[in-house]
């Protein structure tokens, strides 16, 4: 009886610490694979979007006096992701101008327009060069001269959307050459044509989107003022959006930053948890054995 008791007393302490060390051991396991791993991957959300258009026009034309109204609204190069177009000229046709003919509304050497939405990353840009804007009523003298503007837009999943705007120095309106200031709208009057204003429109960006718009012109033209075609409205040129992709949720370890800042020092992120563990062995192991080594006694 004397020497089973102790036997039986032992094997009740050896379990409880064997217990304690898988413990531990399980708590050390867990917490090195916590450092490397990734949380779970988000659904498939918004892919984004990205849209550019090289020149829109608002333009309603009068005539005979403003019996007759016909609305001049075009646009060239207006894409939508994934596209792209490369036309340098733009015509249009209204009923009572010029017998109904086809007349030049813009002529460029170059004008593009493109978007993207591709791996994350939604992109529109928008590109004129040497180009001439005309309305009915003035078939020799351009409303607007320009040498190159472009805008682009970049919308990135996770980083805040880009937009930005490249203008010349000077444009030519109505014959005149005007220089373009960031300090408010430009506006130019020529008697017995007309009138524009040119507003700068420039970038604007949210959290989520982007738009860059180079030039818009508010246009009144009567030319001599014969009332035989009055044109007002709007011109939008070199124009570009974007809409951000939606973020893909724990795309990165949370110990991969951790582990590139410890780097230096021979360190990384799962030495806490290491050392951490490590005691918590040695306390189970230790009293384990000073149990067993009392019980013995």
């Amino acid at each position: 009886m004397s020497h089973g008791g102790p036997a039986t007393v032992n094997t009740s302490f050896r379990t409880p610490a064997r217990r304690w060390s898988a413990v531990a051991a399980a708590a050390v396991l867990a917490a090195l694979s916590g450092t490397g791993s990734t949380a779970a991957h988000a659904t498939e959300g918004d892919p984004g979007s990205a849209s550019a258009a090289v020149l829109r026009t608002g333009l309603d034309v009068s005539l005979l006096n403003r019996t007759v109204h016909a609305p001049l609204t075009v646009s060239l190069n207006e894409v939508s992701a994934p596209q792209s177009a490369r036309e340098t000229a733009l015509t249009a046709t209204l009923d009572g101008v010029d017998g109904g003919k086809p007349f030049s509304v813009l002529r460029a050497e170059a004008a593009d327009a493109a978007s993207t939405v591709r791996d994350g990353r939604a992109e529109a840009s928008a590109h004129l060069a040497a180009a001439r804007l005309h309305v009915p009523g003035l078939p020799l003298l351009s409303v607007v001269e320009l040498e190159t503007v472009s805008s682009k837009a970049v919308c990135v999943a996770g980083e805040t959307p880009k937009a930005s705007v490249t203008l010349p120095a000077a444009v030519t309106v109505l014959g005149k050459r005007v220089r373009l200031t960031s300090g408010g709208p430009t506006d130019v009057e020529v008697p017995g044509v007309g009138s524009v204003r040119l507003n700068l429109s420039g970038t604007k960006t949210t959290s989520e989107s982007a738009a860059a718009t180079a030039l818009r012109l508010d246009v009144s033209v009567n030319p001599l003022k014969l009332n035989v075609a009055e044109v007002e409205g709007t011109v939008t040129v070199a124009e570009a959006r974007c809409s951000a992709p939606a973020v893909a949720a724990g795309a990165e370890p949370q110990g991969v930053r951790a582990e590139a800042d410890l780097a230096e020092t021979g360190s990384s992120s799962t030495t806490p948890y290491v050392a951490a563990g490590a005691v918590a062995l040695l306390a189970a192991g230790g009293g384990a054995v000073a149990l067993a080594r009392r019980r013995v006694g």
